[in-house]
């Protein structure tokens, strides 16, 4: 109807020009009237065409007869010259859309109105431009999560002098508001077809963030700080530029490289390293995007402790990530994407002590011989991810090697040999999917020796089995007595013991994760989809809690995890998205051994609401 609507108005316009099927000669006269001066469709007459005359089939004898001349069509007022076969013959070229929409009042602009032509959004050219685009983004992220979670305590740090248990209350809330603004300066026609000549992207974010805790010296190391915590941040997210070096063939197979600080994500489910960070990225596609690849070099930044953006403020890291991976598409089968991925980690910190903005170690993680550790790993990984009809499959399996320049147990080198692997099936019923989820993440069995076997990732921010809805993903447990580290981290997956996620080292002498679990999401309303998760988590070896505990027969069974979240768009777009989940974790008897007291068993929850606003 759109286009229909769109030939109309330009006979409209044009007369007797746009109807040339009806006059030819008329369509090719300079009088006919036209759009503009700048952008007059040229119609130029060909030599006659001489074929057979063909009716019902059948060629009649002796006759020849000479059809309309063949119409040759430029338009010397475009962005982009069209190529020689870009129209039928027997069609008129109209200008660009973005000022064919203009010129005929199609579309009236608003610069709110994110769907319609919107300069603000890279829709027309700036002015004064053919080929200079401009988009400008803006997000709301309001995330309420409160939640039940061990609490220790100690006698010089509780509230309540009559408590000598290890653990205390539970309750605690975090409130986090964040606002991004971002642009982007983009040089080049229509991307959709083409990646861009030039491109410049800044993204700023300003956190602000409130948490209350149940008992003191969670929120600061120092313990007449109080149950209560404001603080707000602002980080540089994204600052980079683009450039395209070359087309590699007449389908845009191309290579360009980015340079400066950008987002980017090793596998499909974040499983490896997804993260915003300072780096050079080469990348392209090639045989009309069947094959993409991507090699790139991080140096990390320093991330704030209570938001976790990106911290300009304090030196890079010494810790740089060297990464390249191939992507094939429909491989092995027609449906599946396929990706090997090659990282190489070389961490060189083990001469540092860093503490966070809350007085917390987080380099040397305080475990074990509490010294920090220079380290070298390779990961080897394959992931897949596609369809066979209605069965869906998502996979990842990754091999590290490598070694660490001190083993926390002997002070000695150790060599790595760590594995992983995870999958998650699912079957579509028209609107509902049905998933089944399962992951193993080895652990190291004899901590004390040459070799450690427990994997860890770089950073990781799964998306899998629930993601963030997750009591076990969501919520960071501690370890109490074995020093100032996590079971897990928060939005982690993997119990690995490292003093933060984010600002800590990565940890290969840890106890291992295993995981299974089903869910749906159940796209209710376009609108509206629910999705449900259980989970049952174990410990893939607890020899090194033990070590670290002094502790004997510590359980693998961690425990259940049942989580419900529901996500509203109430317009039909992600431009506005609410997000209500709730979980509850039932603990086992491993969970037990280690964050509660003897006879005391209860279930914790975590309650996430949030809203995501973007232009």
């Amino acid at each position: 109807m759109r286009l229909a609507a769109l030939l109309l108005a330009s006979t409209a316009v044009l007369g007797p020009a746009a109807a040339f099927a009806a006059d030819p000669q008329a369509a090719a006269s300079p009088a006919s009237p036209s759009i503009a001066p700048s952008v007059t469709p040229v119609i130029e007459q060909a030599p006659p065409a001489q074929d057979p005359e063909v009716i019902e089939g059948r060629t009649r004898p002796g006759r020849q007869p000479t059809y309309p001349n063949e119409i040759i069509q430029t338009n010397p007022g475009a962005v982009y010259a069209p190529p020689p076969d870009a129209f039928p013959i027997d069609h008129i070229p109209v200008p660009d859309r973005w000022r064919l929409a203009a010129d005929l009042a199609l579309v009236k602009p608003h610069r709110f109105d994110p769907y319609n032509q919107n300069t603000l959004k890279g829709d027309r050219p700036l002015k004064g431009t053919t080929d200079w685009f401009l988009e400008l983004n803006g997000i709301s992220d309001t995330v309420i999560a409160p939640t039940s979670i061990p609490s220790p305590i100690s006698s010089q740090s509780t509230d309540r002098p009559g408590a000598n248990d290890a653990f205390g209350r539970t309750e605690s809330i975090a409130i986090h508001q964040t606002f991004i603004a971002g642009l982007a300066l983009i040089k080049g026609g229509s991307t959709a077809f083409k990646p861009p000549d030039f491109e410049f992207v800044l993204s700023v974010a300003f956190n602000f963030n409130y948490t209350t805790a149940p008992e003191r010296r969670i929120l600061n190391v120092n313990p007449t700080y109080g149950l209560s915590r404001s603080d707000g941040f602002i980080g540089l997210q994204e600052a980079f530029v683009e450039k395209h070096l070359r087309n590699v063939s007449d389908r845009y197979d191309f290579d360009s490289v980015r340079v400066g600080i950008q987002p980017f994500n090793a596998d499909f489910r974040g499983f490896l390293f997804q993260d915003d960070n300072l780096g050079v990225r080469f990348f392209g596609d090639r045989d009309g995007n069947r094959w993409q690849y991507n090699l790139a070099f991080f140096a990390r930044l320093d991330k704030e402790a209570n938001s976790g953006l990106n911290d300009l403020t304090v030196p890079l890291r010494k810790d740089y990530i060297l990464i390249g991976n191939l992507y094939r598409q429909d491989f092995p089968i027609p449906g599946f994407t396929s990706q090997v991925t090659v990282a190489y980690n070389f961490n060189r910190e083990g001469s540092d002590v860093v503490f966070n903005s809350n007085g917390f170690p987080v380099i040397p993680a305080i475990i074990g011989n509490d010294r920090a550790r220079d380290y070298d790993v390779v990961y080897l990984g394959y992931n897949a991810d596609g369809h066979i009809g209605r069965f869906n499959l998502t996979a990842s399996s990754y091999l590290a090697l490598g070694q660490d320049r001190n083993n926390i147990f002997t002070n000695k080198p150790a060599d790595i040999r760590a594995w992983f692997v995870a999958a998650e099936p699912s079957y579509d019923i028209d609107w509902l999917r049905i998933r089944l989820s399962g992951l193993y993440a080895s652990g190291n069995h004899n901590p004390r020796g040459h070799t450690e076997t427990g994997f860890d990732a770089i950073l990781e921010n799964p998306q899998f089995a629930g993601a963030d809805t997750s009591y076990f993903i969501s919520q960071s447990l501690p370890f109490v007595g074995g020093g100032a580290v996590g079971l897990n981290g928060p939005n982690g997956l993997l119990l690995d013991l490292r003093s933060s996620k984010d600002e800590g080292q990565s940890n290969f002498n840890n106890p291992g994760t295993a995981l299974v679990g089903i869910g749906a999401d159940a796209d209710v309303l376009p609108q509206l989809r629910i999705s449900a998760d259980v989970n049952h988590i174990w410990f893939a070896d607890t020899a090194v809690i033990e070590a670290l505990r002094q502790q004997g027969s510590i359980s693998n069974d961690l425990g259940w995890d049942y989580s419900i979240s529901t996500i509203w768009r109430p317009r039909m777009t992600q431009n506005v998205v609410f997000r209500l989940s709730g979980a509850i974790f039932q603990p086992d008897s491993g969970f037990n051994n280690l964050l509660t007291s003897v006879g005391r068993d209860q279930a914790y929850y975590s309650v996430l609401f949030n809203t995501v606003l973007t232009f």
